[in-house]
């Protein structure tokens, strides 16, 4: 399956692996790798930063949507997550879906009907949903308008 032309959803995949060797996950021990696709076709790789207080701790998908955003990507067409316990590298046990924040982060820079969240076990196991599927009704900024 192909997101655009030029990036693949395995190519995300690879990357959000290869983010989530980065993660600092020691209360958890559950490390967490992202990818996101810019409309302009680069990618930004995030992983999970954990916090000895717990709220200042950071999601993977928020981290690289920051990366993104902070050097003038605010268009976002797809995200490739993967995660799993520390012992767990090529293989998940499960899918590892984007908590609500990390949702609403998403939201605000994507249009979520076209936004592919891309969720893997692995380099060939993984499920692709729209964002508008995983948040359904959403809030976005045309609603302040």
């Amino acid at each position: 399956m192909w997101i655009k032309k030029i990036v693949s959803a395995s190519e995300l995949i690879d990357a959000a692996f290869e983010a989530r060797k980065n993660s600092y996950a020691p209360y958890s021990n559950y490390r967490v790798g992202a990818c996101v696709l810019c409309e302009n076709d680069r990618m930004y790789q995030g992983c999970n930063i954990e916090n000895a207080s717990y709220g200042a701790t950071n999601c993977a998908e928020r981290t690289a949507v920051f990366k993104a955003v902070s050097e003038g990507n605010k268009k976002i067409t797809a995200v490739a997550i993967v995660g799993g316990r520390d012992d767990e590298e090529n293989e998940m046990s499960d899918y590892a879906f984007p908590c609500g924040v990390c949702r609403q982060v998403l939201r605000e820079f994507s249009v979520p009907s076209e936004l592919q969240v891309i969720v893997a076990r692995s380099r060939t196991d993984y499920r692709t949903y729209t964002l508008e599927e995983l948040l359904p009704q959403s809030f976005g900024p045309e609603k302040l308008g």
